[in-house]
């Protein structure tokens, strides 16, 4: 009963499953950044409970390298804000691809019931004597 869809179907169908993709990998991303703000956001709050004079030590790589705690507050704030801004980005893109998504999958919609509904089927159909 459903038959072959017209290519331009075809090709919107194609388009939603990219979009979902996109909106996959976006969410991804968002969650990993969230998770990353978390953390920087816990490490920050853990300063202030420290004595400035406290032995300190952050971890490059491999190794953990002595570090002064006003250093390690101010790296920790740059990392907190780039953070928040990187979530607040990919919000932004994830409610894009939403929108775009939700319209497409309306173009669909509108298409394929375009196609199954009315209009004239060629000449004569309305006619009579």
């Amino acid at each position: 009963m459903q038959g072959n869809l017209p290519p331009e179907a075809q090709e919107k169908i194609e388009e939603l499953q990219d979009l979902q993709e996109t909106a996959q990998q976006v969410a991804a991303q968002k969650q990993q950044a969230e998770t990353a703000l978390n953390e920087s956001q816990t490490a920050l709050d853990a300063l202030e409970g420290i004595d400035e004079d406290t032995e300190m030590y952050r971890e490059v790589g491999e190794l953990l390298v002595s570090t002064e705690y006003d250093d390690a507050c101010d790296d920790l704030e740059e990392k907190v804000e780039s953070l928040e801004v990187r979530v607040e980005q990919l919000g932004k893109q994830e409610e894009r691809v939403r929108e775009q998504f939700e319209s497409l999958q309306q173009e669909l919609q509108q298409m394929l019931q375009g196609g199954a509904g009315g209009g004239p089927m060629g000449p004569g159909g309305a006619g009579g004597a």
